[in-house]
């Protein structure tokens, strides 16, 4: 059984080799290492942004779970590639929406790169729809909506 949990100062080296794992096969499509690659997870697990899933004491997945004041923003979802493809994506995405009303939000956005072209297809058949696409930043992003 899956257990959600708020992520501890000392799941931070396995938060980082799940994103790291996860993410790396699509270094090969961009001119950089994507954001959830770069970013501080230490400062985020502090701030309480960050969500990790475990089985039996091992840490499989994690969220990145940001309260706005009109919509929780899901960063970043990843799932170690050793238990990708068994629904653990599905159950991280379906907290993320018990989460987001446990805060009175009745909405989700999330963004990704535009080469994660998996993502396009992934995330419409989990209830999101796609609201725009732009540049952000150095990187082009499309992002979606979910309301709950």
């Amino acid at each position: 059984m899956l257990l959600i949990r708020p992520a501890r100062a000392s799941d931070a080296e396995v938060v980082l080799k799940i994103l790291t794992d996860s993410f790396t096969p699509y270094l090969e499509r961009m001119d950089r290492k994507p954001a959830p690659m770069l970013a501080d997870y230490a400062s985020h697990i502090a701030a309480g942004e960050v969500w990790v899933a475990e089985a039996e004491s091992q840490v499989l997945g994690m969220l990145g779970l940001i309260p706005e004041a009109d919509h929780l923003l899901l960063d970043v979802v990843a799932v170690s590639p050793t238990v990708q493809g068994q629904g653990n994506g599905k159950l991280l995405l379906k907290f993320t929406d018990e989460h987001a009303r446990a805060l009175g939000l009745d909405e989700v956005r999330l963004f990704t790169n535009e080469v994660m072209t998996e993502n396009l297809t992934y995330y419409p058949r989990h209830g999101f729809v796609e609201t725009h696409r732009a540049v952000d930043g150095e990187h082009r992003r499309d992002f979606f909506s979910k309301r709950l």
